[in-house]
């Protein structure tokens, strides 16, 4: 199912459907307490990512599971208004559309339970059927809200096709296969990712780049931690050096989804600018992540290319 013009981004990954409340603060366990507002969104890592790559010019495919349920025509219906290929989007009677129950409070914290549903069962021959778009993208993304199994498949697809790889260690998991690790070009998580997975603790800079050095001795070709206000830090495992790139100072007002945010952008840059230095990409993904949380919402406040500065791009 391939069109003439072969695909820049395929995102392996998850798809969920946002139940978001707004109240003062989180609720302490056992507690009722009274939020101001309610909406349905879009949300799911792997969507997210691949929304925003398609937001801002990339030629995207999404592989992934939905119900058959009035939540997975209304997402299939949302990567065709996004421009995303769906194709390899497919839908499932034994299990609902995955849904993620999100409080967001007045400072922009948040707190979220996710049902994974459908995006358990994606299946190893759904992925061999995006082989073909698979071998001719440039770049590929995977996360773990689906079966980490599908994960590590398709980035090993994508390594034998000599696609550059993304991985986003999210949710974290503290025994990852360790295939994970060599099988990733870039191994992206945030501060408590790397602290589930090196066992330290990530709270600056500085401690960033200790468990940065810890993932790429586990065979990363290079690793980014993002530090959210504090920006994110760069180590490559040819360079003695890691660099940091600070964040473009906002005021937030939702903070849901800007991690996939900067991966959807990073994926974007990595596709259509292949020589540019790491560093630079990703500082460009943190302009990108810093106006996606000034606005309410996941992908609904994700930029457009026409949101965003010509230097951008």
């Amino acid at each position: 199912m391939m069109t003439e013009e072969a695909f820049q981004v395929i995102v392996v990954g998850s798809c969920m459907t946002d139940l978001v409340s707004q109240s003062p603060r989180l609720p302490k366990e056992g507690e009722t307490i009274h939020g101001h507002n309610f909406f349905i969104g879009f949300g799911g890592k792997g969507a997210n990512q691949c929304i925003q790559a398609a937001r801002l010019g990339a030629k995207t495919a999404m592989v992934a599971k939905v119900g058959k349920d009035s939540f997975g025509d209304s997402y299939i219906q949302n990567f065709k208004d996004n421009g995303v290929h769906t194709g390899f989007v497919g839908q499932t009677s034994c299990a609902a559309t995955g849904v993620a129950s999100i409080v967001v409070t007045d400072e922009g914290q948040n707190a979220i339970v996710i049902v994974a549903g459908a995006n358990m069962l994606l299946t190893k021959n759904e992925l061999r059927d995006a082989l073909p778009a698979i071998r001719s993208a440039k770049v590929l993304v995977c996360q773990l809200e689906i079966a980490p199994e599908m994960s590590l498949q398709a980035l090993h697809m994508a390594k034998e096709n000599k696609v550059t790889t993304i991985f986003n260690p999210a949710p974290a998991i503290p025994n990852l296969d360790p295939d994970f690790y060599r099988l990733s070009d870039v191994f992206c998580c945030n501060e408590s990712e790397a602290e589930l997975l090196t066992g330290s603790s990530v709270n600056n800079v500085e401690e960033a780049n200790h468990a940065g050095r810890e993932l790429l001795k586990r065979g990363c070709r290079t690793v980014i931690i993002t530090l959210g206000a504090q920006g994110c830090v760069v180590l490559k495992a040819q360079e003695s050096t890691s660099k940091h790139v600070p964040a473009t100072p906002v005021t937030a007002v939702d903070t849901t989804g800007a991690g996939d945010s900067f991966i959807g952008a990073l994926a974007f840059y990595m596709a259509h600018y292949p020589k540019m230095e790491l560093q630079e990409v990703a500082r460009r993904a943190g302009h990108v992540a810093a106006l996606s949380v000034q606005a309410m919402g996941t992908q609904s406040s994700y930029p457009h290319k026409r949101d965003l500065a010509a230097e951008l791009f």
